[in-house]
């Protein structure tokens, strides 16, 4: 029977058989393996051959960058220059373009002002011009303004002290509203030390006091959003609505439609036959034409007649023109000054003007 020290021998012997069989055949049958070249790790980069070698490829990668980078930046200086010439070249062309779809605006301007003469003074800004004239007729002399409007903010109409039933003179509108320039505006009637616009009046787009049908010759005269002057007899609301109206007032009679004379009703071709008048007209290019004279009295023995403006407003190429409130009322104001003569000796209280900014 074997002791627990043969058995662990022997167990131990056991374990180590396979390998002291497979050292014995490799000592008895030798061999050699071999491992191939693409095996072997290239050289090092840190090596002093790797770092030349390296040294040379970045050397070449930088030439190239080099000459790339250059041929982009001759590229793109090229391009630049292609651009800022055709930038030039497309400039001119729009300029010249712009100067031609200006020319027949310029041309018509030049002729409609030399029907005037030489203006006086002129106001020039980004909103408007305005060319002030002096007219000499027959009968009576008078005064033009002739403006441009560029900007809704270049013209308004104002009530009295800015109030319905209120009213003050044109000059007093200037000053307290820094214009530039003034005129009166329609027909009023007075009621208990009150003066109220006569029929349709707009201001801000807004109807004064509603909406009146044309009667008696009456019409409705103003500036429309898209600064066209917009005058006629109105029977509905709707039709007026239709003329998206600034302001506008009322008065009468109509003197031009589309350059033609319009029938001037009898009692205003005697009460009183001359007087002072005032006027607003357009041209075909949308310039107003306010036109202002000068009378020695309302008595009619001096001023003009109604004929006689439609005669000078078609002799200096208005389309339409409407005449406003006349005699005591008849205003012009421009850069601070009273231009024309006042038939009362003084300027009149008004319900309505006309204002020009600058």
């Amino acid at each position: 029977m074997m002791t627990s020290v043969q058995r662990l021998n022997r167990l131990a012997l056991l374990a180590c058989a396979p390998f002291a069989g497979m050292v014995a055949w490799l000592l008895l049958f030798p061999f050699a393996i071999e491992i191939p070249s693409s095996a072997y790790p290239v050289a090092s980069p840190y090596t002093v051959e790797g770092i030349r070698s390296g040294s040379v490829a970045l050397e070449r990668n930088l030439d190239a960058a080099v000459g790339t980078a250059e041929a982009i930046s001759a590229s793109m200086q090229k391009t630049a220059w292609l651009y800022n010439e055709t930038n030039k070249g497309m400039k001119t062309i729009v300029d010249m373009a712009s100067k031609q779809a200006d020319r027949p605006y310029v041309i018509y301007d030049a002729r409609i002002t030399s029907k005037l003469g030489k203006p006086s003074e002129t106001v020039s800004t980004d909103k408007l011009r305005a060319q002030l004239f002096y007219v000499r007729a027959e009968n009576f002399k008078g005064y033009a303004l002739k403006v441009k409007l560029k900007s809704q903010e270049a013209i308004s109409m104002t009530l009295g002290k800015d109030k319905y039933g209120g009213s003050e003179t044109t000059l007093e509108a200037v000053k307290r509203y820094g214009a530039v320039a003034g005129i009166n505006a329609g027909g009023f009637a007075d009621q208990k030390g009150s003066r109220y616009p006569l029929s349709t009046t707009i201001v801000d787009g807004e109807y004064v006091n509603g909406f009146e049908p044309s009667f008696s010759d009456l019409f409705f005269v103003g500036v429309n959003s898209r600064l066209k002057l917009i005058g006629d007899n109105y029977s509905t609301r709707e039709q007026l609505d239709k003329e998206q109206a600034l302001f506008g007032a009322s008065f009468v009679p109509i003197l031009l439609k589309n350059g033609q004379k319009q029938a001037i009703p009898a009692k205003w071709q005697t009460s009183p036959h001359r007087a002072a008048r005032t006027v607003i007209a357009n041209y075909k290019d949308d310039q107003l034409l306010f036109l202002v004279t000068d009378a020695a009295d309302e008595n009619g023995r001096s001023g003009a007649s109604l004929a006689e403006l439609q005669l000078l407003l078609q002799r200096y190429g208005a389309v339409d023109a409407y005449n406003l409130d006349g005699g005591g009322s008849s205003s012009l104001i421009f850069k601070g000054r009273v231009i024309n003569k006042p038939s009362d000796g003084n300027l009149r209280k008004l319900a309505t003007n006309f204002l020009l900014f600058s």
